[in-house]
């Protein structure tokens, strides 16, 4: 427990595996008690191990203190809810890692809930990849990206901002994808690799978020940068998917990482889209901007 950020208060959403579980323990070492956020409350899939009860329980091992916090972002009435529970258990909120994110072809269905028929469709998918394709993701399933990606977010920013300008500091990491920038500028030469319209979008959104969060609150000493993973991490989550990947790097060196962006000052690092790596090794070069962001 290093106490550099003792008496601060972070909520993590998606905490209850991967990447939010391991930035909750980063964050808990440092010093920060911490609001571990996710619907998990009990496993329902073997591929998609951990909780929010067993988050908290390697916090406490360790000698932090953490709470654990069952919502959906899915849900509007959630979202208030999980912020004021975080502040009665823990205090002013002044760290939020927006870490829980969407894939589809979706999350798998709670223990209870109803079983229904597989719709037919007549969408084929990408030929030979990894992911759904363009058209074979419906409406209603690309929206949802942005439901828990973007607008939970941004709703979650809002909530904690009054806990941080009244403590006169504040720390937003928004966690985010190279997805956002796939398949780039066309045309395209390999169709081997499938596409991400929803997750890439929503993490495109996100980033333009950050900007926008970071320049109205960087006068109230509020850092508000988004976090990507160098390289591919095999987390539960990714690997529910897909399990082949080449240099990859673990859960904790992304979360020491997230860790150290919340001490960053905001009048020197802020509103900025960086790789993990780029932190650990210091290569993300701070810098002051001196041009305006509107023009």
């Amino acid at each position: 427990m290093t106490g550099r950020l003792a008496g601060r208060t972070a909520i993590v959403t998606g905490a209850s595996r991967g990447l939010g579980r391991a930035t909750a323990l980063a964050l808990a070492v440092e010093g920060a008690a911490v609001a571990v956020v996710a619907r998990t409350e009990q496993q329902w899939d073997e591929r998609l191990p951990g909780t929010i009860g067993e988050t908290v329980a390697a916090i406490e091992a360790i000698g932090g203190r953490a709470v654990a916090i069952q919502a959906d972002l899915l849900e509007r009435d959630d979202l208030p809810r999980l912020v004021a529970d975080a502040r009665g258990a823990l205090g002013p909120v002044t760290i939020l890692v927006n870490n829980a994110a969407f894939t589809a072809p979706g999350r798998p269905p709670k223990p209870d809930a109803a079983s229904k028929p597989a719709k037919p469709t007549n969408t084929p998918a990408a030929a030979n990849a990894d992911w759904p394709g363009f058209l074979a993701i419906p409406p209603n399933a690309y929206r949802r990206h942005f439901e828990i990606g973007v607008f939970a977010s941004y709703e979650l920013i809002q909530l904690v901002c009054p806990d941080m300008f009244s403590a006169g500091v504040g720390s937003i990491i928004n966690v985010t994808s190279v997805a956002s920038r796939v398949p780039g500028d066309g045309p395209y030469t390999n169709f081997d690799g499938g596409v991400l319209p929803g997750y890439g979008g929503s993490k495109a959104a996100l980033e333009h978020l950050t900007w926008c969060a970071a320049y109205d609150l960087q006068r109230h000493n509020i850092s508000v940068n988004a976090l990507s993973p160098s390289r591919p991490i095999p987390t539960p989550g990714l690997s529910y998917y897909r399990n082949e990947f080449a240099n990859v790097s673990p859960e904790d060196e992304f979360a020491c990482a997230a860790a150290e962006l919340t001490l960053v000052d905001p009048n020197i690092v802020t509103g900025r889209t960086i790789g993990h790596l780029e932190v650990l090794d210091g290569s993300f070069a701070p810098f002051t901007n001196t041009t305006s962001a509107l023009g």
